[in-house]
């Protein structure tokens, strides 16, 4: 795939790579050119994603003299990769590749091959026929450990099971734990697409962007157990219960809380050997409050799903509704951002479906980017990017790769004319907004000139038909959906201080002139 800046291969090739599981490669020219991919592979790199760049490096020569587009990718490349290293003979070619690829693919993150020019311009000898051997090894706990483990599990009455990204292939496993322990199931967002779906457990994600049940379900605890799981905010993590961290990576345990039993193990191996050491439950009550909970909270949030008052869009709405005409095997994209937390909070997991989002990197402009890559990775499924205004300005040229390598995405535009997550930290800091303003274009005859089906909607009565046509558009296709502006992002869990910082914010507002985006954000989150 051809692109127009470097920075969407990145987030292409990592995408690729986490949708297939398999290598992906990208390339680029000497100095800017290879430079341009950093923020691309950084998100690839934290995503785990298994990608090797070959960066073109001026001729060996010259290299140590400030030679024009010299660039000491190294010590760059070496905060955001697994291997990086210089092809410094044609002898080594094939060593190095194999090398740069198997550390790629085992160890799940960037590897990075310096390639001088006068070098990759010589013949490779013959050699050794180095390869790359890819294993997956079962690894569980020994049963000493399993046996404490057990123990604690057993001993717990109000027992919650929070499962992260290492929840991936074991889905069926966790379900049957927590019906042994009678356990709600929280979950972080990373484990969305194998967790959430048929599971009469779940109860939702915790932290910032998570809702009053997962949240409840780990504060309330007094046993707690981490399934593959390394989430970094400490304060969404119980004082007082006991906690026993199960993880592949042993660097993981009791790096973000400390915890009384922290061990190594595939989670699905590690819970098919420690079911039968658990004495099954009957007592259901703290599972029974933890989702009822569970079913408050997204009632509450399906009341902003709606049409707002006087037709305005919530982006709630426009999630809902791509929710319910995509495939249920659709892959969604989303921008770092409110369109992230909306396609969280409002778009299904289906065991079929997945997303790819920037959680740990937490970048803008990811989302277009990572559709292109999905789709070429994926062609037979619909592949939807869930794309902020800020966001995809970044990047917009791109689009034109859309249509010059004929790739059917779709972007749904939440448009609201801000930096909205942005604007929202600052009015809870107790700021004043300042340069998140965004006077666009209309993206959707922008989009037009560049070749895709474009539409752009205003009013919450036409949104429906439009999601309709925008889906089954055949080539790429953008709805340019203009969004309230003053939705709130509201998390699980308010706290004084926020909302301190957001009176403080109001009384500047109203002393600065600007009373009327009081009264628009009070009346259009509290009605």
């Amino acid at each position: 795939m051809h692109v127009r800046h470097e920075e969407v291969a990145g987030f292409a090739a990592g995408a690729e790579a986490m949708l297939t599981g398999d290598l992906t490669a990208c390339a680029g020219s000497c100095g800017p050119g290879s430079l341009h991919f950093i923020n691309g592979l950084f998100e690839s790199h934290r995503n785990r994603a298994p990608v090797v760049l070959i960066a073109s490096q001026i001729t060996s020569d010259e290299i140590g003299f400030n030679f024009p587009q010299e660039v000491d990718y190294a010590r760059i490349y070496k905060s955001c990769s697994v291997f990086c290293d210089e092809i410094r003979t044609p002898a080594q070619a094939r060593r190095k590749t194999a090398m740069a690829a198997q550390a790629a693919l085992s160890k799940r993150g960037v590897a990075v091959l310096i390639l001088p020019i006068d070098v990759s311009k010589a013949h490779a000898p013959d050699g050794p026929a180095f390869a790359v051997h890819v294993s997956q090894p079962v690894i569980h706990p020994c049963d000493a450990d399993l046996d404490r483990i057990a123990e604690v599990l057993n001993a717990g009455a109000r027992i919650a099971i929070y499962g992260g990204s290492g929840c991936q292939g074991a889905h069926d496993q966790v379900v049957a734990l927590a019906d042994c322990l009678k356990a709600p199931v929280a979950h972080t967002s990373r484990a969305k697409d194998f967790i959430e779906y048929d599971n009469p457990f779940n109860v939702g994600m915790t932290g910032v962007i998570g809702t009053a049940a997962g949240y409840h379900a780990l504060m309330a605890c007094d046993t707690l157990l981490l399934l593959g799981c390394d989430f970094a905010w400490r304060q969404f993590y119980p004082d007082h219960a006991r906690i026993v961290q199960i993880d592949i990576d042993p660097t993981h345990l009791g790096r973000r809380h400390p915890v009384e039993i922290g061990v190594v193990g595939d989670v699905r191996a590690t819970l098919e050997a420690l079911i039968p050491r658990l004495t099954p439950r009957q007592d259901t009550s703290f599972l029974d409050d933890c989702v009822k909970r569970h079913e408050d909270a997204f009632r509450m949030l399906d009341k902003r799903a709606t049409v707002g008052r006087g037709g305005a869009i919530h982006p709630q709405y426009l999630a809902q509704l791509i929710d319910h005409y995509a495939a249920d095997d659709a892959v969604f994209t989303a921008d770092a951002g409110s369109p992230m937390v909306w396609l969280l909070r409002h778009v299904r997991a289906t065991g079929r479906r997945r997303t790819i989002l920037s959680l740990t990197h937490g970048t803008m402009a990811n989302a277009m980017p990572q559709a292109l890559g999905a789709k070429k990775a994926a062609p037979n499924r619909q592949v939807i990017s869930l794309s902020g205004d800020g966001g995809l300005s970044m990047l917009l040229g791109d689009l034109i790769t859309a249509i010059q390598e004929k790739i059917p995405i779709k972007i749904a535009m939440f448009n609201n004319g801000s930096l909205g997550f942005v604007e929202l930290e600052m009015k809870v800091e107790g700021l004043l907004n300042a340069y998140t303003d965004l006077e666009n274009p209309d993206f959707a005859r922008v989009a037009q000139a560049i070749g895709f089906y474009a539409q752009r909607v205003e009013r919450a009565e036409e949104l429906e038909a439009a999601v309709r046509d925008w889906i089954a558009a055949p080539g790429p296709a953008l709805l340019d959906v203009v969004t309230d502006r003053m939705e709130l992002v509201m998390p699980p869990k308010v706290e004084l201080a926020q909302v301190f910082g957001t009176a403080l914010y109001s009384a500047k507002a109203v002393l600065a002139g600007r009373a009327g985006d009081v009264w628009e954000l009070v009346t259009d989150n509290f009605p």
